[in-house]
């Protein structure tokens, strides 16, 4: 055998016999997201020659046992580690891993580092080479204009000279005859006369020829220089060079860039007003600087922007200095500054109409009172004779002032509808049933008008009935700190009857007595303002929006702000349907025109154009979703706070989604705010979408997908929904009194809750023998010392009068028989589900339990 090694010379198609060096095994290899691969690796022995010469007399390899011997060590000294910093050895290879994956990513953001200064770099070199080429070529432009000029002026110096000499000299003459082609020019001979060559002819001559423009020679070149020819355009274009149209756009450009060429320009500082964001595009037309600088600038403080980039008022502050410009600070909500006009001057104010709200206990007769004294019937079109909104009237008495009323819903529903009714009035009317005397409501209204710091007139209505007991009502209103005249305080208190009219008289002569101290006064010449009442969505009409003028002159025409939604006001039409022109102060009109229903409640000015109507809309709809977005994280920590609970046990929660659809905001407010009152913590209704109008096909997909009912307070659905709904199989449900919306959903609720678990104890047993029977398990002998054992009833076992086992009774068995029940005194067998550890000695409690079904209060 020989120890030669194979070059890749021909074998015959046979190995060569050799002695085989190699060792084999596997190795397991590990990769990123928790890959892994076996490789079979092979380990060739190398042959080792001693000083002697002879094979194996050197150190043995790096193999086998030495390999073994080296891992042995390594294993020991991660061992040793990770004892040291109390972990496993996984644990302290997985944190030198994650170590490792660190450093590499430090590595490579270094890098992406260094990458981004080097292109920054290269950007800000090539910008710089081309302004060196720009001003390079600016200047050879300069000095090709300076020679041309030059040249001119020699051409022209010339032409002088030569007009100046005598025309009637001969030899003068003779100078200038041509001379044939190839004739050789004439030398001078320093006296200013040239000397001739062999064909005679003076040099001088050629030299004019040779200044003179020619047509096919250099100088007609120059005169068509920069024209597009046929032979420019076909033959060579090397000596072509820029128009002078374009070296001076070229020199304007610079000139501007510089800031008027060689004189530099005086640096002009200016306010710059930065809201709380804005764009560099923006930034720069402020301060009357070139985006491209401003963007130059951020590119050299290591910013990468653009012109339409967005920055904060702090960099941008930090850009206005570095330009030096002064900054002047402002937020987004300084566009409501001055949005109400200026105070008015006691010069112009005029008297107006008293605004008076008549509040109350539902069915005390509020609207009935209202009526007669409009001498109308509107509590005939109220459903169940209850006001489901706020009505806005204007009434005209017969000494021909005017009184503005507000009748308020008095349900308990509407609370919102009495405080919105409260804060816009200047006084208000209690109204109290003699019968009834004071009530819920009716407490909840003076708290209103209190809270309003408003005058209180109290309406003792009903005081013809029999049953009437106006007394009893004066007493009961001392409870809550309103004391009227008769009885030592500052109310008035006027006995009325809506039904015969008693005491209408009087109740209007306290009114203009209250108005008369109040010394209510108005500036009808100025832009109008005042407080939106309610809203609705009138299908031929568009959004309609009751308000009430607090001052100046509302007219058709005029731009309105209402919250969140603005227009231009094309109609005016007050309570009687008569179309307005203009509405003064205290005056309750309905204005068309919105582009959206405003919520009741907001305020309305007038402005002057749309613009500044459409960025105070635009700034309000920000601002309310910003808030809508807490209020979301606020409702999602609330969630995560019942989630915790849930997994705790402690709390069940169902919810019951709803749609609601209403005539007007106020009840959609009011029917939401009372689900809202009606959940608890195991039960809940929440208002997935409410909003005005009828039930459109896009109210009932909504409902199909989150699987809720729609209730629809006095609207319909159209054709196109109902179809859809009995198709989707969505429910929809028709109201037009609220109470009765809240009493079916309350009973929703209460269906929803968990019955409540009753225990009741029934007997005791005593286990006197512990069998063990086959397939069965153990069975307790027991007799009952206590009351009975039902089967299948609920037990306990008692070790030394402690409970170690809570389950259901499996087996009763009196002697061999199944039994329902065991009385005290006998003696049976028990067994209990799932459970063996029964001794003798222990007691069994027995017991049931009985669901009871809850309500909601």
């Amino acid at each position: 055998m020989s120890d030669t090694k194979d070059t890749g010379g021909n074998t015959g198609g046979r190995k060569p016999l050799t002695v085989s060096r190699k060792t084999s095994g596997t190795v397991k290899q590990s990769f990123s997201h928790g890959r892994s691969k076996q490789v079979v690796v092979e380990t060739k022995k190398r042959r080792t020659v001693g000083p002697g010469g002879s094979e194996g007399s050197g150190p043995a390899p790096a193999s086998g046992g030495g390999k073994a011997k080296g891992e042995a060590t390594l294993e020991q000294k991660l061992k040793a580690i990770a004892a040291q910093r109390g972990i496993t050895v996984a644990e302290l290879i997985a944190q030198q891993k994650a170590l490792a994956e660190q450093k590499n990513k430090q590595n490579a953001r270094a890098k992406e580092i260094e990458k981004d200064k080097a292109a920054q770099e290269r950007l800000r070199s090539e910008q710089e080479r081309k302004l060196q080429e720009q001003k390079e070529r600016e200047e050879a432009e300069a000095r090709r204009k300076a020679e041309e000029e030059a040249r001119k002026a020699a051409e022209a110096a010339e032409k002088e000279r030569a007009e100046r000499a005598p025309k009637s000299s001969s030899r003068a003459k003779a100078d200038f005859q041509p001379a044939p082609d190839g004739a050789p020019p004439a030398a001078d001979d320093g006296g200013g006369r040239s000397k001739r060559g062999k064909s005679g002819r003076d040099d001088r001559n050629d030299r004019s020829r040779s200044d003179a423009p020619s047509r096919g020679g250099r100088g007609g070149d120059s005169r068509r220089r920069g024209k597009l020819t046929i032979t420019s355009a076909l033959g060579d274009d090397a000596d072509r060079q820029r128009s002078l149209a374009s070296v001076r756009r070229a020199r304007e450009r610079e000139r501007e860039r510089r800031g008027g060429g060689g004189d530099q320009r005086e640096k002009v500082s200016v306010e710059v007003t930065l809201p709380e964001t804005i764009t560099l595009q923006d930034l720069a037309g402020r301060m009357n600087e070139r985006v491209a600088d401003v963007v130059k600038f951020m590119i050299q403080q290591g910013e990468m922007l653009r012109g339409n980039d967005i920055i904060d008022a702090d960099t941008a502050e930090l850009i206005a200095e570095e330009f030096g410009h002064t900054v002047k600070r402002v937020a987004e909500s300084d566009v409501e500054i001055g949005l109400e006009g200026a105070e008015d001057d006691p010069k112009d104010l005029e008297p107006r109409p008293p605004i008076v709200t008549i509040m109350g206990h539902v069915d005390h007769g509020k609207t009935s009172l209202l009526d007669a004294l409009r001498k109308t019937d509107v509590v005939s079109g109220e459903a169940g004779g209850i006001t489901q909104h706020i009505g806005a009237y204007q009434v005209k008495l017969k000494s021909g002032e005017r009184i503005t009323f507000l009748d308020t819903p008095g349900h308990a529903a509407f609370t919102a509808m009495r405080a919105r009714g409260a804060t816009a009035t200047d006084i208000a009317i209690i109204v109290v049933a003699a019968d009834d005397s004071v009530m819920p409501q009716t407490i909840e209204s003076i708290n209103h008008a209190k809270a309003a710091g408003v005058p209180i007139i109290i309406a003792v209505n009903k005081s013809d009935l029999e049953t009437a007991n106006p007394d009893k009502v004066l007493t009961d209103l001392l409870q809550h700190d309103v004391q009227v005249e008769s009885m030592g305080g500052e109310t008035q208190a006027v006995a009325v009857s809506a039904k015969t009219g008693m005491g209408l008289d009087e109740l209007t002569d306290a009114i203009s007595l209250q108005a008369e101290l109040l010394e209510l006064k108005a500036n009808p010449k100025r832009d109008a303002d005042g407080i939106v009442v309610e809203s609705q969505l009138d299908k031929g009409r568009g959004p309609v929006a009751t308000v009430l003028v607090k001052r100046g002159t509302l007219q058709r025409g005029d731009i309105v702000v209402a919250g969140t939604q603005w227009g231009k006001v094309r109609a005016l039409v007050d309570e009687r349907g008569q179309q307005l022109k203009d509405a003064g102060p205290s005056q309750p009109v309905e204005v068309l025109g919105l582009d959206g229903a405003p919520d009741p409640g907001e305020a309305f000015v007038v402005v002057d154009t749309e613009a500044r109507a459409r960025e105070i809309t635009d700034y309000r709809i920000r601002t309310k979703r910003q808030v809508a977005g807490k209020a979301g994280v606020a409702a999602r920590a609330s969630l995560d706070q019942l989630l915790t609970k849930l997994k705790e046990g402690s709390v069940e929660t169902s919810e019951l989604p709803v749609v609601v659809k209403g005539d007007v905001q106020g009840s959609v407010e009011a029917i939401s705010q009372s689900l809202d009152k009606l959940s608890t913590e195991e039960v809940r209704a929440r208002v997935i979408h409410g909003a005005v109008g009828g039930i459109s096909e896009s109210d009932v997909l909504l409902a199909k997908s989150s699987e809720a009912p729609i209730f629809a307070f006095n609207v319909r659905a159209n054709k196109q929904a109902r179809e859809l709904a009995e198709k989707e199989g969505v429910e929809i449900r028709y109201y037009s009194v609220i109470y009765d919306l809240i009493d079916d959903v309350k009973a929703t609720l209460s269906g929803m809750l968990a019955p409540e678990k009753r225990e009741t104890f029934i007997g005791y047993a005593e286990i006197l023998e512990v069998f063990n029977i086959t397939k069965v398990g153990k069975v307790a002998g027991c007799k009952i010392s206590e009351g009975k054992v039902l089967r299948g009833c609920g037990v306990r076992l008692l070790r030394d009068d402690v409970v170690i086992h809570e389950g259901k009774l499996k087996t009763l068995k009196r002697f061999k028989d199944e039994v329902n029940e065991v009385t005290a005194g006998m003696e049976c067998g028990m067994a209990f589900e799932r459970y063996d550890d029964i001794r003798v000695g222990d007691k069994i409690e027995c017991f049931q339990v009985e669901e009871i079904a809850r309500t909601l209060d």
